[in-house]
């Protein structure tokens, strides 16, 4: 365009200059040689047209300076090239402001770009260290978040094959109908959901909160929900050992109170079978040994009646290196004469290189055998096999004791609680809900744990798991 001026007007010499009358700057010419920035910052200041052989042409846009047109002609100018070079201007103001306006638009769109690219990567990032899973899903179930702790889960599912496709397909341990429901609900209700849910996806169970979070784009319904998954077994089992901790203090609590009412009776008994045995000592040996049992007996239920108290300030019973075999089988001793277990089934699996390796109290080691072969007794109805087995566990540094019966099962939402004091699921008149967790208690008294398995209609196992004594400790 310059040169098409410099045609017209006879113009040796001709530049474009941009700015203000402070910073002006050539942006493009015509020609060998050009006037200084002082010399047309003079012109505009001065408001000529004019000067020493120099024609400027002023580029004005909606009242604003944009620069101007500098000429060096060679002839004088007609009026008619004069009305040209005006019409120019007019023509060139309007496009160099847009063209500036453009520019100034584009830059600010690119460094907001960059910007909004910097905040979504700190975004990610802080999505990405959560350590929790979470994934975020539309209206349509497709996924639009994946955060790494996702990817590295159980699932391992990355990033770029999850974000698109729906949560049906790349979910597959909960029913798709059980997660449309749940996704459903909080589409239509606008609720936070969060429910506690167990998994055994590592090997091992595990607990996990889900987080079920309503988010809307803008004021109208919801329009994605965010699932964040977090592993609390460790919480769950803290929490559950506090709250096992409080009702057995409150257990101690009780049996102070009638500690005394119980053992009254108790000595009466207990000196009744004494006596009798030294009046009648010629009878027949199943009449002293029956009186014998009744003496042993009477002294466990009173020693039971005394670990009550230990719940609310627990100490260590009398321990020594017992056999777990030799616990199991004198417990069986005892119950031969209960009525209702000669119904029952007895196998008895037990590892024979197991020794006096345990130490323990072996009263209250019979008494949680105890325990579990009744409930085992209740749950088969009096039909049925029991089985006890003994093994070594975890590299001979434990002994594994397990009582697996084949009863009703116990069901799943009850699992969690059958360990608390007063718990039962027997009908009035057949369990206090006491039996369970005082085994639970004397067990980790003796730095072990119980562990059970079961499934409605399948049975149930408790396990009891107990260390080794220290090698020294079973020379000695």
């Amino acid at each position: 365009m310059l040169e098409r001026v410099a045609d017209t007007v006879s113009a040796s010499n001709i530049s474009l200059w941009l700015g203000g009358e402070g910073e002006l700057k050539c942006e493009a010419r015509i020609g060998p040689t050009a006037p200084t920035a002082a010399q047309v910052r003079a012109l505009l200041t001065a408001r000529t047209s004019s000067a020493s052989g120099l024609i400027v042409v002023r580029l004005d846009a909606a009242h604003n300076s944009l620069g101007a047109l500098v000429l060096m002609p060679t002839i004088v100018l007609t009026p008619d090239q004069r009305s040209f070079l005006a019409t120019v201007a007019d023509i060139l103001a309007p496009v160099l402001r847009q063209a500036a306006y453009a520019q100034r638009l584009e830059t600010e769109v690119l460094e907001r770009t960059k910007q909004i690219d910097r905040e979504r990567r700190v975004t990610e990032r802080i999505i990405d260290s959560l350590p929790v899973g979470l994934y975020v899903i539309d209206r349509d179930y497709r996924i639009s978040v994946w955060n790494r702790k996702r990817e590295t889960g159980m699932q391992g599912v990355s990033r770029e094959e999850a974000i698109g496709r729906t949560i049906f397909e790349i979910l597959h341990r909960q029913p798709a109908t059980v997660l449309r429901r749940e996704f459903d609900e909080v589409f239509a209700t606008g609720r936070l959901q969060i429910f506690q849910m167990e998994s055994m996806a590592s090997g091992e169970l595990r607990t996990f909160r889900i987080s079920k979070i309503p988010m809307r784009l803008d004021d109208g319904p919801v329009t994605h929900v965010i699932t964040v998954g977090e592993d609390v077994t460790e919480w769950r089992s803290a929490n559950d050992r506090f709250s096992q901790a409080e009702k057995l203090a409150a257990i101690g609590t009780l049996a102070a109170g009638i500690m005394h009412e119980i053992n009254n009776p108790l000595a009466t008994i207990a000196a009744c079978a004494e006596s009798l045995e030294l009046s009648y000592e010629n009878s027949p040996p199943e009449i002293l040994d029956g009186l014998r049992l009744i003496q042993s007996e009477v002294q466990r239920c009173k020693g039971i009646t005394d670990s009550l108290l230990d719940f609310s300030r627990p100490k260590a019973g009398a321990k020594a290196l017992v056999n777990v075999n030799d616990a199991i089988e004198r417990t069986l001793y005892v119950l031969k004469h209960h009525t209702r277990f000669k119904k029952l089934g007895v196998h008895l699996d037990l590892d024979r290189t197991i020794g006096n390796v345990v130490r323990a109290n072996s009263e209250q080691l019979m008494q949680v055998f105890m325990s579990l072969l009744i409930n085992a007794m209740d749950a088969m109805q009096d039909l049925g096999t029991v089985t006890l087995r003994t093994r070594w566990g975890d590299n001979l540094r434990t002994v594994i004791a397990e009582i697996t019966d084949q009863g009703e099962g116990i069901r799943r939402a009850d699992l969690p609680k059958i360990f608390e004091p007063f718990f039962t699921t027997k009908p009035p008149g057949r369990g206090t809900g006491l039996g369970l967790s005082i085994c639970y208690a004397i067990v980790a008294e003796h730095d072990g744990r119980i562990e059970v398995d079961s499934a409605p209609g399948e049975g149930s196992v408790f396990r009891i798991i107990l260390p080794r004594a220290d090698e020294t400790e079973e020379r000695t």
